[in-house]
């Protein structure tokens, strides 16, 4: 089934049998056993607002246990800034991993490579519900002709903002990044106890359309390899365009530059500020919080008036790993984890969007709240480089801590963009 091109993004995918059915076997598994009893230990991620989320997977849980008698399925919530210490231990000692997980589609090239995902092709060959899945996301989990994983969601982020301050002032959404900044100092000046527009250190995902915008790239591909474009000059407009948003009249550079996209998020449902980039998946959270009923979400504005900056291609997946024990139970447990009935039941819950191309058209169809975040996905949204290297760059937090040498005054944009390219092409070189 052909993507619209409205949802033309590279989002996490692949998959299993269908859910309900018995899995298949295979012998592609590293572990010797394949169990049809016992206890599978579940990571999955620790969202804000996670409790609409939890009662999602308990109802998976519940019908996985009903349909397999003598099995338990125990769930974990982990810290999504932490998840690479835990996932790298987790692939080094075995019997401390879980049997499945969650993780993101930034994630997977490294992983495979690191050994530690099940490769699930034949499962997917065999699944009824994979003709419906979106083209791209099955590529985004192909490694060497292979897959590694089921699709969960896909993401995007926009900007929210509150409709009450931009009323009491007299504003309007801002139409370009120029405008945004200058509407984040006038929020601030008037209401000194709201940040402007709350940005974050930590948040790499809120400051690379600033980049991308600008036309820079995270990095360019060739020779079978990545070399960083982090030090152009045209990111480096962009990395000063963000980090000029870290000052006294809009985010403290003193409270904002530890922040991840999490704890602008936060802020922003407790009503702390007048505007923040977050995602669809962010929904949940915001309307949980104190702002519900007093905000809207128009696209980030780009440079040029009326334009939308590009928006990272987001998303996660749910795999098996390969040191299971239960590779057949946790293969079914992947697919009821990432079915329809279940991507339908998240997107009621928690806002993220389907990637099976049916049930997202109809999801985003009778939810108003997901128009400016279709319409971002139609302006073109960018991936983070498709190698293993990435997973290093990642975790060793080179962009985060390239933001923060700027935003304390440290290093120059033009001092800590060039040692990032460097600490870059040194992962791409390293990955092969």
């Amino acid at each position: 089934m052909k993507l619209a091109p409205r949802f033309a993004v590279l989002v996490a995918a692949a998959a299993a049998v269908v859910a309900g059915c018995a899995p298949q076997t295979s012998d592609n598994s590293s572990s010797e056993k394949d169990d049809q009893s016992g206890t599978l230990r579940v990571w999955l991620f620790q969202e804000v607002g996670n409790d609409p989320k939890a009662k999602v997977v308990d109802s998976v849980v519940a019908d996985f246990e009903k349909a397999h008698k003598g099995t338990k399925v125990d769930v974990e919530y982990i810290p999504i800034d932490t998840r690479a210490q835990r996932v790298k231990a987790a692939f080094n000692d075995p019997k401390s991993a879980p049997d499945v997980m969650e993780y993101g589609n930034t994630d997977t090239a490294g992983y495979v490579k690191d050994g530690g995902l099940l490769d699930v092709t034949k499962e997917f060959g065999a699944w009824s519900e994979a003709k419906d899945t979106d083209p791209t996301a099955k590529q985004s989990v192909t490694v060497g002709g292979k897959l590694y994983g089921s699709p969960f969601y896909v993401g995007v982020r926009a900007l929210y903002y509150r409709t009450d301050v931009f009323k009491d002032l007299g504003l309007q959404p801002p139409k370009t990044m120029a405008e945004l900044a200058s509407t984040a100092r006038k929020i601030h000046k008037a209401k000194s106890d709201l940040y402007g527009l709350v940005v974050g250190g930590a948040y790499t995902y809120g400051a690379m359309p600033f980049v991308w915008a600008n036309g820079g790239e995270l990095a360019t591909a060739g020779g079978g390899s990545y070399t960083s474009g982090i030090d152009s000059a045209a990111a480096q407009k962009g990395i000063k365009a963000y980090t000029s948003l870290f000052t006294s009249d809009n985010c403290p550079a003193a409270k904002c530059a530890v922040m991840g996209g999490n704890d602008t998020i936060t802020a922003f449902a407790a009503g702390k500020a007048g505007m923040a980039i977050g995602g669809d998946f962010s929904h949940t959270a915001v309307e949980a919080g104190k702002v519900k009923g007093k905000y809207a979400v128009v696209p980030l504005p780009g440079v040029a008036s009326g334009s939308v900056a590009p928006a990272f291609a987001g998303g996660n997946n749910i795999g098996v790993l390969k040191s299971t024990s239960h590779r057949t139970l946790a293969v079914d447990l992947m697919e009821r984890l990432t079915s329809k009935k279940t991507q339908a039941s998240m997107f009621d819950a928690m806002g993220f969007l389907p990637t099976f191309t049916d049930v997202r058209d109809a999801a985003a169809a009778k939810v108003p709240f997901e128009k400016p975040f279709v319409q971002t996905l139609a302006a073109g949204t960018k991936f983070v480089p498709a190698s293993p290297g990435w997973s290093e760059i990642d975790s060793s937090l080179v962009l985060p801590t390239m933001l923060q040498e700027v935003i304390s005054g440290k290093k120059s944009v033009a001092a800590a963009s060039g040692d990032a390219a460097k600490k870059m092409n040194a992962a791409f070189s390293s990955a092969g």
